[in-house]
């Protein structure tokens, strides 16, 4: 079954949809590239420490808008990583190995 991919996202925030909507430009070692991208380990780190502070204590006003702009890019990652996989999987590329970590 072969999925069909809007070119422009109509339900996206402009900063969202920017951020994939060149992604079909790129070649198939671009597109790898992002779909594996992640988090940055000390930003997943403070993320999950912001979660857990927030079920414990709560959260400070500054501690709420660093969750948000952590949740935010973590958004923007995972839209990327999800649009190239789909553009790979378009493309005829055997995507299971991004759920599985091991490299193409």
């Amino acid at each position: 079954m072969t999925t069909s991919l809007p070119d422009e996202p109509d339900e996206l925030p402009a900063d969202m949809a920017d951020a994939i909507a060149a992604l079909h430009l790129l070649g198939d070692e671009e597109l790898w590239r992002a779909a594996r991208q992640g988090l940055a380990p000390e930003k997943a780190a403070d993320l999950e420490a912001l979660h857990l502070k927030r079920q414990s204590d709560g959260l400070s006003a500054s501690d709420v808008e660093a969750l948000a702009t952590l949740m935010k890019e973590y958004t923007r990652i995972m839209l990327v990583r999800s649009r190239s996989a789909a553009l790979l999987k378009q493309r005829g590329h055997d995507v299971s190995v991004l759920h599985q970590g091991h490299e193409p």
